[in-house]
């Protein structure tokens, strides 16, 4: 009896089997003709497929999982037009430090370097973006490509990668053995670099601990707080890395972000030793580049970074460790207390400082005072609640009212892109769906990506939208006060009613316009069991927790 051979596996089904052995469970996509051997590959895969209605969208679903597990998000788009929408998602990625993946769809090899339909050199695209951006040529080749991939996503600084795709290559057999799990390098700290934190901790009068960056863990948090509780050691956090810190840990001074607690700054530039774990220490932490000099800070700086290529990139520290926060923070938990602590009445005032900006909501003008809202959400939701949000003078208010008590609990992006909550929101409730997970949003916010909607929809995924409704673009309205006082331009926007909006997609909808009115409303919207998008009307006017749009024009007009 003649036997038969098995089937030839082709380089497409070997790359689905590869994202299984990585432990790829979702990934995100705008299907293209240019991949289709990979959707058919994905079939029967048992690996969930988010059909998503823009590429942008599909990317900052992608950056949202791997900002928040460590893990690369994995996203497929088309070429062309499909690669040029997903880059949005790209930038984020890299300005946020997150791990994703983007598999780009191409033309056939024998079409390259014609102009093909929708060709695009995606190496020299994406080069500047990317940690690394390769187009797979030989299928043989296919398992290497895709390790290196995700060992570059993760290790030192976390980034995004671009794979691209050639179709022809896609449908040829890739009969070699395929590669293991990626395991990222967690570069750990010498026992002598903690000897010297330890001698320079000994001489302080006034250290800060500021908490950021990304390749946090559960236990790096539960190790950075018994750190700070031997040391009665203040601790800050980056901007949106609000969640690596309980802020009602008696060590919490409150986060370096837009509109920072003035009495935080205060205590920054009295510092006399800064221990930045994690993060960059940008241009929001440092408040545009002014609380520390360049290249010499002015104060003792300890530098801790994942990623080598930062230390000494803008300021040239003290002490520079090359370190994981994971590691850095079992290293640190090790440490023993100083005889001799000058400082802990310093963290308990900074503390009461921080409880004091955040307690109550400011007054506002309008019906709706979004302070109040965010007071509201934090009473009302558990530890366990996920909140997304993009960028906009509305965030304001959720830095600064609500309290992010569990890792995790917050993703939203540092690069400060527009249209980033919703597909964040899709992504946290793929991922965690018996967790709350709510989107906050502002009106042209919301927009940029408001056709993500229907993914909801269409995938079952009950998340609340709160759209924040000031019918313009209020942070560039308010640089414009600013700079041109009283001459508005192209910042006006005439909106749809969002609450009608969401019922047109099959969701629910419903409009505030006082804020007593609000939990009523916000009930609601979670007791339908649907997506939800609950339109809070906010007066233009209200700019910012602390100011309006007024008194920032009159203040320019007088010269103050």
């Amino acid at each position: 009896m003649e036997q038969t051979s098995a089937p030839v596996r082709t380089a497409a089904q070997a790359l689905v089997e590869q994202l299984r052995i990585e432990g790829v469970r979702h990934v995100f996509t705008v299907p293209g003709e240019s991949f289709l051997p990979v959707l058919d590959a994905l079939y029967e895969s048992g690996i969930a497929v988010t059909t998503c209605r823009q590429e942008g969208g599909a990317a900052m679903m992608a950056e949202a999982v791997g900002k928040t597990t460590g893990r690369p998000g994995i996203c497929f788009v088309t070429r062309g037009p499909g690669a040029t929408n997903a880059s949005a998602g790209i930038h984020v990625a890299r300005q946020d430090s997150s791990p994703m993946i983007l598999f780009v769809g191409q033309v056939a090899r024998d079409q390259r370097d014609r102009e093909a339909f929708q060709e695009v050199d995606y190496r020299a695209m994406f080069g500047p973006l990317a940690k690394w951006a390769a187009e797979i040529d030989d299928p043989a080749r296919l398992p290497e490509y895709v390790s290196r991939a995700f060992h570059a996503a993760t290790s030192g600084r976390p980034g995004p990668v671009v794979l691209a795709l050639p179709e022809d290559m896609l449908k040829q057999a890739c009969p070699g053995p395929l590669a293991g799990p990626c395991r990222p390098v967690e570069a750990a700290p010498g026992t002598e670099e903690i000897a010297q934190i330890a001698a320079l901790l000994a001489e302080a009068e006034r250290p800060l601990l500021l908490l950021g960056g990304s390749r946090w863990t559960e236990a790096a948090c539960a190790d950075i707080r018994v750190f700070a509780e031997r040391f009665a050691l203040p601790v800050a956090t980056s901007f949106r890395r609000l969640s690596l810190f309980d802020p009602l840990h008696p060590a919490y001074a409150g986060d370096l972000g837009l509109g920072a607690n003035p009495k935080l700054l205060a205590r920054l530039r009295d510092t006399d030793l800064l221990v930045a774990l994690g993060g960059r220490l940008g241009e929001v932490p440092s408040q545009g580049y002014t609380l520390l000099g360049i290249p010499e800070p002015g104060l003792t700086l300890v530098h801790v970074h994942a990623g080598a290529d930062e230390l000494g990139r803008v300021y040239r520290p003290h002490l520079a460790i090359n370190a994981a926060p994971s590691r850095m923070a079992a290293a640190l938990a090790g440490l023993a207390a100083p005889a001799r602590i000058p400082w802990s009445g310093r963290t308990r005032e900074a503390h009461a400082a921080y409880l004091a900006w955040s307690e109550a909501a400011t007054p506002q003008p309008g019906g709706v005072n979004l302070g109040a809202v965010m007071v509201h959400l934090r009473e009302t939701l558990g530890t366990e609640a996920i909140l997304c949000n993009g960028a906009g003078n509305y965030a304001a208010w959720v830095q600064r009212f609500y309290r992010f008590r569990r890792l995790g609990s917050h993703c939203a992006p540092t690069s400060g892109s527009m249209g980033y909550g919703l597909p964040a929101a899709v992504a946290m409730k793929t991922l965690h769906p018996d967790r709350p997970v709510v989107c906050i949003a502002g009106d042209g916010d919301f927009l940029m990506t408001g056709q993500e909607f229907a993914t909801l929809v269409q995938h079952g995924l009950p998340v609340v939208c709160i759209v924040c409704d000031n019918a313009s673009y209020g942070t560039i309205r308010m640089h414009q006060e600013r700079e041109f006082p009283g001459r508005v331009s192209a910042t006006d926007l005439r909106n749809p009613d969002f609450a009608a909006y969401a019922r047109a997609f099959g969701g629910f909808g419903i409009t505030v316009t006082r804020t007593e009115d609000f939990p009523d409303a916000f009930a609601a919207a979670r007791a339908s069991g649907q997506p939800a998008i609950v339109h809070l009307k906010v007066a233009t006017d209200a700019i910012l927790p602390g100011s309006t749009l007024t008194q920032i024009r009159e203040r320019a007009l007088s010269g103050g």
